[in-house]
């Protein structure tokens, strides 16, 4: 069963708690089993890697860790400020989603 979430992956978001609060990021993966998302440069964690082929020396790596899409604000592409989403039919009677702030829809 597919979860219907107001976060998909490529949308700008802004955090809006944890330790990143304040800032915005692009969405690389949604993961909706765990209602969590993964943001570019957001929620960094240190990862202890042993050697393989792509990283032949091993050591420390820094990724990003999944952060609750609850903490998470989609970005009006036309305002750039955090808004709320909501859902509603275009003229071609697709649901699409749209902006709470300005009312535009977001691609």
């Amino acid at each position: 069963m597919n979860k219907k979430l107001h976060i998909k992956k490529g949308d700008i978001v802004f955090v809006n708690a944890g330790n990143d609060k304040g800032k915005t990021g692009k969405v690389l993966e949604v993961i909706t089993k765990k209602d969590r998302a993964i943001v570019e440069g957001v929620n960094m964690v240190s990862k202890h890697t042993k050697p393989n082929a792509k990283n032949p020396q091993g050591g420390i790596v820094k990724q990003e860790a999944g952060i609750h899409i609850s903490n998470l604000q989609v970005v009006d592409p036309s305002t750039g400020a955090p808004t709320r989403i909501g859902r509603r039919l275009n003229d071609a009677g697709k649901l699409v989603r749209f902006a709470k702030k300005s009312g535009e829809e977001i691609k």
